[in-house]
């Protein structure tokens, strides 16, 4: 008589990817169980226009329903590209501030509750000062929507340019300045702190990244993960992403996170190219996360 297989008392890893709307806000769900995934990240609107269509009551009820009936367990929102928080431009300052404020609002209807920002880029201001007015901004939205659950995530940034946030430090002067701890917490993007110049190839440099993220932010305030491979080389400044173990971070960092216990119960989203049906690619490097798990 053959053996009764022990349950396993692993848990399903929190991973998943960046999936399309397109069709509508409920057809990312359908999507996202044809992908496997458990979480999934999403723009509740059109991530390069300023437009802001309202969020009618049957395509709310539509995405719930769609929501309810997947495997999904965490939404996770991005916001526009265009917004621009520390903006040296006033009037698109302010526009960025109006687009960010709507954004929380769509995630608190649809009962999203991490939102995943960039910084924004200073360009001839300050960098100090860049980093005072992100925070501000971030105060202003967070008056403005009391009631909110939503936890605003700023994101690591590759360092291009004069975008702002590619060292744990600035992101920890954002963080510092920002008046309501509770709503607010980083997002990690492994292409964009290489691409910035953090080494997590190695296990001595993955614990030596994590130690000064530990002691800088605080682990307890990273919300999600991007696991994106790199197209460029350490300290490139260059945001490129790449498929998991194919680029020049390499498969092994990505072994040391799906196993890190610290990180177990963290989302980790895929944003990695998606191959010629929008989602063929997706399925494959979810499978190489899978692979990874000890």
């Amino acid at each position: 008589m053959p053996m009764k297989k022990k349950p396993s008392n692993k848990k399903e890893p929190l991973i998943g990817a960046h999936i399309s709307i397109a069709g509508g806000l409920y057809t990312a769900f359908e999507r996202a169980n044809r992908v496997g995934c458990n979480v999934i990240q999403i723009f509740t609107k059109n991530s390069n226009q300023w437009k802001d269509p309202e969020l009618l009551p049957e395509a709310v009820d539509r995405y719930w329903e769609a929501r309810q009936a997947s495997n999904v367990k965490i939404v996770v929102s991005h916001s526009s590209y265009l917004i621009n928080l520390c903006s040296v431009d006033k009037s698109l300052l302010a526009k960025s501030r109006k687009a960010f404020i709507n954004e929380i609002d769509r995630c608190d209807k649809l009962g999203i509750e991490l939102l995943v920002f960039h910084p924004g880029a200073h360009t001839t201001m300050d960098r100090n000062k860049a980093l005072s007015i992100v925070a501000e901004s971030l105060n202003i939205a967070h008056d403005k929507t009391k009631n909110s659950s939503v936890i605003t995530l700023v994101e690591t940034t590759a360092g291009q340019g004069s975008v702002v946030g590619s060292r744990f430090e600035e992101i920890a002067e954002i963080l510092s300045r920002v008046n309501d701890k509770t709503r607010v917490g980083v997002c990690l993007d492994t292409c964009h702190v290489f691409a910035a110049g953090y080494d997590v190839r190695t296990d001595d440099s993955y614990k030596s990244v994590l130690e000064k993220f530990e002691h800088i932010l605080n682990l307890k305030n990273l919300k999600v993960i991007h696991l994106n491979d790199s197209k460029k080389g350490l300290g490139s400044g260059a945001d490129r992403h790449e498929h998991i173990g194919k680029g020049e971070i390499g498969i092994h960092a990505f072994k040391l996170i799906m196993n890190d216990e610290r990180l177990m119960s963290i989302p980790k989203i895929l944003e990695t190219p998606k191959g010629k049906n929008g989602y063929e690619m997706d399925i494959v490097n979810l499978s190489t996360l899978r692979s990874l798990l000890d």
